[in-house]
């Protein structure tokens, strides 16, 4: 069944900041490999052990190959700057429920986020995009990850990205494998919202969304502006999205 919240759960476009919280290893390993009660995903592809990530070498590499670059959203995506966030960090959100920069958990193998903007023009104000891989130890790990992401949206109704930079009036949905269309990973959230930034002002369209394959996430973040629509924002991070998870599949997918 697809499960609705109300909440948010912040990933911005800066490094580090598309990413989710530690992900508590001791913990995951009573959470089995979801993020709750639902059936299991129909898998379509038979992974390969051999082409698993197991060192944080190999892990980098793997997330290299299946990051969104700017053509992963379509046309017009530029990078920003600072493109790439620092390997070392890892976004925690508070108690204050203020995003934070920490050193990357003992589950996390490698993550990393790059940012992207569609650029402003008449009328119309930049898109901030951003994109995150991370490859956990276990797939314990990945799931507890996507678990924690469902608590924190039950816990901080507004969220601080940095500052400056509000997300609120956040609807969330989980969705897991098997379910309905979601067909392309073993569990998704997605959350959509409104942003304020005191360079965009605002209220204006923010979505989010994440997904789990064995031992790894991916998300993209969207934040609107002036002049863009909801369905603008959206459709960039559904194809950026998509376009990462066919890139994991074919880079674990057992060879014929």
């Amino acid at each position: 069944m697809t499960v609705v919240l109300a909440g948010c759960s912040g990933a911005a476009d800066g490094p580090g900041e598309a990413g989710k919280r530690d992900a508590s290893a001791s913990a995951s390993t009573d959470r089995g490999g979801s993020t709750g009660a639902g059936p299991s995903p129909e898998r379509t592809f038979e992974p390969d052990p051999a082409r698993l990530p197991k060192t944080r070498a190999e892990a980098r590499d793997f997330i290299g190959r299946v990051i969104a670059g700017p053509d992963s959203f379509g046309p017009g995506v530029v990078k920003r700057s600072p493109y790439e966030s620092d390997p070392a960090t890892w976004p925690v959100l508070g108690e204050d429920c203020v995003w934070q920069q920490r050193k990357p958990g003992r589950s996390v193998l490698a993550t990393l986020t790059r940012s992207f903007e569609v650029p402003a023009e008449a009328g119309k104000g930049p898109v901030r995009l951003g994109a995150v891989v991370t490859v956990h130890r276990s797939r314990e790990d990945a799931a507890w990850e996507m678990a924690e992401s469902i608590e924190e949206t039950m816990r901080c109704p507004t969220q601080q990205l940095r500052e400056g930079e509000l997300i609120g009036s956040m609807v969330a949905a989980a969705l897991f494998g098997g379910e309905a269309t979601q067909t392309n990973s073993e569990d998704a959230l997605s959350e959509v919202g409104q942003y304020r930034s005191s360079e965009l002002g605002g209220p204006h369209h923010y979505a989010w969304q994440q997904a789990q394959t064995l031992r790894f996430t991916v998300a993209v973040t969207g934040k609107g502006a002036k002049g863009r629509t909801r369905d603008e924002i959206d459709n960039l991070v559904v194809q950026a999205q998509a376009t990462m998870l066919a890139r994991l599949e074919s880079a674990v997918e057992k060879q014929s």
